[in-house]
């Protein structure tokens, strides 16, 4: 399969993922994340932020960098929400940007959908800046609507978009631990089961209150906040600089003290004897 087929198919699905997006159960998770991250990017300061898919959600709209760009993959820059500028691009796997370029990243479940998600995370973490912030979202296996998409697809009925595979949120948080990002804060939502009709939706928006106070790990969504830590550096000179200063500096230390043995013998030799006198 060529990079044209691959294209292709990443369009469909990212198509398909759009079309869920817009049913019920879509958008009562764009509501969720949306004022998600609103939260989590508005104290987030820099020059340059980039967002990734899912132009359905402008997440950077909160945010007060001068500089916010929205990157999509295979597709037409049409329908899209925010005032920033959009770029289209092959593969969120090689982003055409320089490396410590950008302040911001955010991947509202660009990972779902990539054929290598590792990779994209390694390209994330080769845009970003030190002390950079990375925000990412995803469908939450260990959850109601997790275990409807893995019956559904053992008996064909996928519950979510066919190409779309969950990542849990433990390996996600080794993925960022081994790119040496700081331990990441998790935020987890939609708590309603998975129902594809917005009344039912409305009758148990009761879960809501109770999911985030007793069972918070378990929703449907989570978003993931993580900084990228670089170990600190201290600049020395050239070792034989060290080494000729120490021996130098031990050397007049030890020809003082010569020069100071020599000096009080000498006086002591001079000094005339108290007793004769």
């Amino acid at each position: 399969m060529d990079d044209r087929e691959d294209a292709i198919i990443g369009t469909e699905s990212l198509n398909g993922w759009e079309a869920w997006l817009g049913s019920p159960a879509g958008r009562y998770v764009l509501d969720w994340e949306q004022h998600c991250f609103d939260e989590a990017v508005v104290d987030v300061f820099g020059y340059n932020a980039l967002q990734c898919g899912t132009p359905l959600l402008d997440c950077l709209r909160s945010n007060r960098m001068p500089n916010r760009v929205r990157a999509e993959v295979g597709r037409a820059a049409l329908g899209r929400t925010g005032d920033g500028p959009a770029l289209l691009i092959d593969q969120f796997e090689a982003l055409p940007f320089a490396s410590q370029s950008v302040d911001l990243v955010v991947l509202p479940h660009v990972l779902e959908f990539s054929a290598d998600p590792y990779q994209v995370l390694r390209e994330v973490d080769r845009v970003l800046r030190p002390e950079g912030r990375v925000i990412l979202s995803g469908f939450n296996p260990v959850s109601l609507w997790g275990l409807r998409e893995t019956f559904g697809q053992a008996v064909g009925r996928p519950w979510l978009p066919d190409s779309a595979r969950l990542i849990t949120l433990l390996r996600l948080r080794d993925w960022l631990k081994l790119l040496s990002y700081a331990p990441a804060d998790a935020e987890h939502g939609c708590f309603r089961p998975a129902l594809a009709r917005q009344s039912w939706l409305d009758r148990f928006a009761f879960l809501e209150r109770a999911g985030d106070r007793w069972w918070p790990i378990l929703g449907a969504v989570y978003v993931v906040s993580a900084v990228k830590r670089v170990p600190g550096m201290t600049l020395q000179g050239p070792v034989w600089r060290s080494r000729v200063s120490r021996r130098s500096a031990a050397a007049l230390t030890s020809h003082r003290d010569t020069c100071s043995r020599e000096s009080a013998a000498a006086g002591l030799a001079k000094a005339p004897d108290r007793s004769e006198v």
